[in-house]
């Protein structure tokens, strides 16, 4: 019989196949084949974006030239505008907003062909650094109460550029989904006065089912309520409601375990398409930071969303977290 399982943040309920489980070689998924042709974002084709926004780059080398290893330039076709007022008003019953908000790609190498587990270490950890001080930057407008950093990689994902990037979406106010989170969390605090994640990490680490990988600062494991087969969380150890203040001594950590959890992911599942998301606490006194604990999701491109799910909330799961945490870690 299948489990019914309810995810203790927000309440939502999941079908796990328990019975029949899918194996990696079950799944028909849609297999990344980069196309190449002219790309903006590589090498020497500085010209090809908006003027650059930040970078890390080679001694006495200018903006918007080669000697970059990490780029950030505004999207070329951004979802917001960063000039303005945001000007909320009523439509009769409805609410309406001005489009104003931060749209900016960060370029994570000047490899087009090397996915983060074929980059050093090194490399990840600039990128991610990168990744902590737009947020930080962006931050510092008040207008702004959530950082969304996110990545889409292969077309199945939604990618419409093949080189290696991340976008950053800076919103003028909290997400649906991040504010069923938060609250999730806050009530679990105000009844345990414990952080709900924090908790979770203690029970999975007890554990070990489901748990991938772990060193000092993280732990990377397939969540007992899965949304989605082989979706795994990284979660640092240490409670830290912000991204953005993960420290120096937890990023060549974080560099690491995110590394080695794409390496295993791609090497059970070849020419995957995945994305992954940073969750975190809002900012500009949007509240979070006691209760949240900021995480990263990663999704692969396994299986579509359909009626079902789109008209119960409900997600099916065809292989069970304990199940694809073995598969993985025997990699």
């Amino acid at each position: 019989m299948a489990d019914l399982r309810r995810d203790p943040i927000i309440g939502r309920w999941v079908i796990v196949d328990t019975d029949h489980a899918n194996k990696p070689e079950d799944y028909e998924y849609e297999q990344y084949t980069p196309k190449g042709g002219n790309c903006p974002f590589c090498y020497g084709s500085e010209s090809l974006t908006p003027p650059e926004i930040d970078s890390i780059r080679d001694l006495h080398t200018q903006p918007n030239t080669p000697g970059w290893q990490v780029r950030v330039v505004p999207n070329k076709f951004p979802a917001l505008q960063i000039e303005g007022d945001i000007d909320r008003r009523g439509l009769g019953m409805y609410d309406l907003s001005n489009g104003i908000g931060a749209h900016e790609v960060l370029i994570e190498t000047p490899y087009h062909n090397k996915d983060i587990s074929d980059l050093l270490n090194e490399e990840i950890e600039k990128f991610v650094s990168m990744y902590s001080r737009r947020s930080l930057d962006l931050e510092k407008d008040k207008r702004f109460k959530y950082l969304m950093i996110f990545r889409n990689y292969g077309s199945a994902a939604g990618a419409s550029l093949e080189h290696p990037h991340t976008q950053i979406v800076a919103l003028p106010m909290v997400p649906k989904n991040v504010m069923e989170e938060l609250k999730g969390a806050e009530k679990y605090f105000e009844y345990r006065e414990r952080c709900i994640f924090c908790d979770i990490i203690r029970q999975e680490i007890q554990e070990k089912e489901r748990v991938i990988l772990e060193n000092k600062y993280f732990i990377a494991f397939c969540p007992f309520v899965s949304r989605f087969p082989f979706e795994i969380w990284i979660m640092p150890k240490k409670h830290n409601g912000y991204f953005c203040r993960i420290s120096t001594e937890e990023l060549p950590a974080f560099a690491a375990i995110l590394k080695e959890t794409i390496g295993k992911i791609k090497k059970v599942f070849p020419n995957l398409s995945y994305n992954y998301i940073i969750h975190t606490s809002p900012i500009n006194g949007d509240g979070g930071a006691d209760s949240y604990h900021w995480h990263l999701e990663f999704m692969p491109k396994l299986t579509r969303v359909a009626g079902f799910e789109w008209g119960t909330g409900f997600y099916l799961v065809p292989t069970p977290p304990e199940l694809a945490a073995q598969y993985l870690k025997a990699v």
